[in-house]
């Protein structure tokens, strides 16, 4: 049995009015050149799971099982009646994302931006004015430690020998575990030199292990799985020879580009996870660009790209841009920019903006609490990419849906005054 579904005063249907979704349909076609095979999932339903996803913090699997109860989900997915069964499987939302990539993503964030102008949310000239700023997206990874990822490397080696069929000397897995948790012990009790000593020695049974592995490559037959062990030994080689301290080191094996930054936080001396620019709309603070920085380049040399990928979503160059100090020798010259700190010569409209600055912060803050910029489970530099653009489009889809229902309550409030005028509410109240 379906149920029609009706269109009314809720925010949901109201947003699904305000966004083109033809534009994905045309726009993400190029994605999929084969015209042989099932035909591809309808753009409008995983632009529409997307959305909903990041703009209530939902996981794959959390967004497809919530569009079967809730009817503003499935209408603004572009459902006619009422569906009783999942549309599509989670895990189509990774390929999708894969499949469409960064560009994709960011035609997300661009009809967001419409919408937002379409609703009222924003004027239209708003992104000719707007504060940019870092911060840290934290990959979803264990807090990295030596003894830790000694003892993963070691298991991750003896189980691909396992299914490679290669017999190894000694596979220490009943002793390293041990050690491992001994490393930790030590360090809690602050028995330092007995912990590097433990800490050596987990090392020394991780390095026999990979050159045991070694020695019986030219055993393994061509194929993904000697490609496997090879990249594998490799990684593992390079955890075994690098430094304590210094660029490129290795804090996740299944992660290896997570940067260490330190953004000077009393409370998070280090972050593991990658650099992200938001730039935002200094009067709403609608996000109208977000870029993701791997490597931790410097605040200012970062400027340039997000300035252009404004651009590139708002078709405006903004002509005012301002930041914090970080981002001292940024070399920016088509944007005006305004760094924290500088007063001297501005005119009393221009210092106001720059106080207007710090409201990004705030931003910053609703994306990582309301949404999930704190963590990223996506893979790879490009899950880094990907994420950050979608964060940013949760985040104006919540805005928008702020400004409908606040607009709505206006409205309701204006019929009930209208309905009941103060003169008639008081003669009802003397009369009784």
């Amino acid at each position: 049995m379906t149920t029609t579904l009706t269109e009314g005063g809720h925010e949901l249907v109201k947003l699904a009015a305000l966004i083109d979704w033809e534009v994905f349909e045309r726009e993400w076609a190029g994605f999929f050149p084969s015209g042989k095979g099932r035909p591809a999932t309808e753009p409008r339903l995983v632009a529409g799971l997307l959305y909903l996803q990041h703009a209530y913090r939902l996981s794959d699997e959390a967004v497809v099982a919530r569009w079967v109860e809730n009817p503003y989900y499935q209408h603004l997915t572009g459902e006619t009646f009422f569906q009783h069964r999942p549309p599509i499987d989670p895990s189509s939302l990774s390929r999708w994302r894969g499949r469409i990539g960064e560009e994709g993503v960011e035609w997300l964030l661009t009809q967001t931006i419409r919408a937002g102008q379409k609703s009222g949310a924003i004027d239209e000239d708003s992104a000719r004015r707007v504060a940019v700023d870092t911060t840290v997206m934290e990959k979803a990874i264990a807090h990295p430690t030596d003894a830790r990822l000694y003892e993963r490397a070691r298991d991750q080696l003896v189980a691909l020998a396992r299914g490679a069929g290669v017999e190894l000397r000694q596979s220490y897995a009943r002793l390293a575990p041990r050690l491992a948790l001994q490393v930790g012990r030590y360090a809690h009790a602050k028995q330092f030199k007995r912990m590097r000593k433990a800490l050596k020695r987990l090392k020394g049974y991780t390095g026999r292990v990979m050159r045991d592995l070694r020695r019986h490559l030219q055993d393994i037959p061509e194929g993904g799985l000697r490609d496997r062990i090879i990249a594998k030994l490799a990684l593992v080689s390079q955890l075994l020879h690098q430094p304590p301290k210094g660029a490129g080191k290795i804090y996740a094996l299944h992660e290896p580009e997570v940067d260490c930054i330190s953004k000077g936080k009393a409370r998070v001396r280090y972050e593991f996870g990658c650099k992200v620019s938001i730039a935002t709309t200094l009067d709403e603070g609608f996000v109208v660009g977000m870029r993701s920085f791997a490597g931790n380049p410097y605040d200012g040399h970062t400027l340039k790209e997000a300035l252009e990928q404004v651009e590139i979503l708002t078709d405006r160059r903004p002509d005012l841009a301002v930041v914090d100090r970080g981002y001292r020798g940024h070399g920016e010259e088509r944007t005006r920019v305004l760094i924290s700190g500088t007063r001297r010569g501005l005119s009393p409209k221009l210092a106001a903006d720059l106080r207007r600055r710090s409201a990004i912060e705030a931003e910053i803050g609703h994306m990582k609490t309301d949404g999930r910029l704190s963590r990223c489970p996506l893979k790879g530099t490009l899950g880094d990419a990907l994420f950050a653009v979608l964060n940013a489009c949760g985040h104006n889809i919540r805005k928008i849906l702020a400004h409908l229902r606040a607009w709505l309550a206006w409205i309701l409030a204006a019929i009930r005054n209208a309905a009941y005028p103060q003169g008639r509410q008081y003669q009802a109240v003397t009369a009784a």
